[in-house]
């Protein structure tokens, strides 16, 4: 268990967690199923961590028998993100306030659909974005609310085998969601509670330090623990750097693994005299020691 004792992310969480179930209230009202996803583990194989919420839903998007519509919030995290922590507007992990709709809702229904739930946090986009491509068709879905347009031709999205046009809202600079319309004929949502959470409350972003923090508690609470290989190293590579930051964890995973470095430490200075030519791979594959780490 992890013991919290800075009063600012205690906050946070509350804050965020309010704004959340603001967006759950607002799905149900509107009589569109709801569900949460506070585990960032992966919806399949693709991925070694939850990275959308749409990805779940993925093989309902290429089903052309299927048609519905579902809300969500899931838990996600890109390691992508890494080099870019503490510009307060990137998060390793956040979660991703998510309308997802199988050929049923239209591309100007899901946009009054945000524009509502937006106005009941008392925020209006300062801006949003078109593709150009899509800037005749889709700029009419603004009619009549005061919305600047500005044409993108970044407005495009795939997964690789799906693909579709978007139109992105922003607000304070920040992007705070977009609606991606699928194939041409499905809706895919996803806005940033954190983003949402930071114009509409003024919560401040987390440090470079803190978002480390909070990222590999993520982690260990989705139900992993340092290893060698996939999340249990992308768990271990977090520890190691929020280490070397100066910050700390309270949690055994945390102590392990500054002792595991310790050892690694001074076993590579008491073998390095002995093979002072050999490669980084060598010192890996030879005695598991990572020399980047060091």
């Amino acid at each position: 268990m992890f013991r919290r004792h800075e009063h600012k992310k205690e906050v946070a969480y509350v804050t965020a967690g309010r704004l959340i179930q603001q967006y759950q209230d607002y799905c149900l009202s509107k009589g569109i199923e709801f569900a949460r996803f506070p585990s960032v583990r992966p919806h399949d194989d693709t991925t070694l961590f939850s990275s959308a919420g749409m990805q779940q839903y993925k093989p309902l998007f290429s089903d052309p028998s299927h048609k519905g519509t579902v809300a969500n919030s899931q838990a996600c995290l890109r390691m992508g993100d890494l080099d870019e922590i503490g510009d307060g507007t990137h998060f390793l992990h956040f979660t991703m306030l998510g309308l997802f709709s199988f050929r049923e809702m239209t591309l100007g229904d899901a946009i009054d659909f945000w524009l509502g739930f937006l106005v009941t946090l008392g925020l209006k986009p300062d801006h949003v974005t078109i593709h150009p491509d899509r800037m005749e068709a889709w700029s009419p879905l603004y009619d009549g609310t005061g919305i600047p347009i500005v044409p993108d031709p970044e407005c495009t999205w795939s997964d690789g085998a799906i693909s579709g046009y978007c139109t992105e809202f922003y607000k304070d600079g920040i992007e705070i969601g977009n609606i991606v319309n699928p194939l041409g004929t499905c809706i895919d949502v996803g806005f940033g509670a954190e983003r949402l959470d930071m114009v509409v409350n003024g919560t401040p972003p987390e440090s470079a330090l803190e978002t480390l923090v909070s990222t590999a508690e993520t982690i260990v609470q989705s139900g992993y623990r340092p290893g060698a290989k996939e999340q249990g190293y992308v768990l271990r590579k977090l520890l190691r750097r929020i280490h070397h930051m100066g910050g700390t964890l309270d949690h055994p995973f945390f102590v392990e693994e500054v002792e595991r470095q310790r050892r690694a430490d001074e076993r590579y200075r008491r073998l390095l005299p002995k093979h002072p030519e050999k490669s980084p791979d060598w010192w890996f594959d030879t005695h598991g020691i990572e020399i980047a780490a060091l």
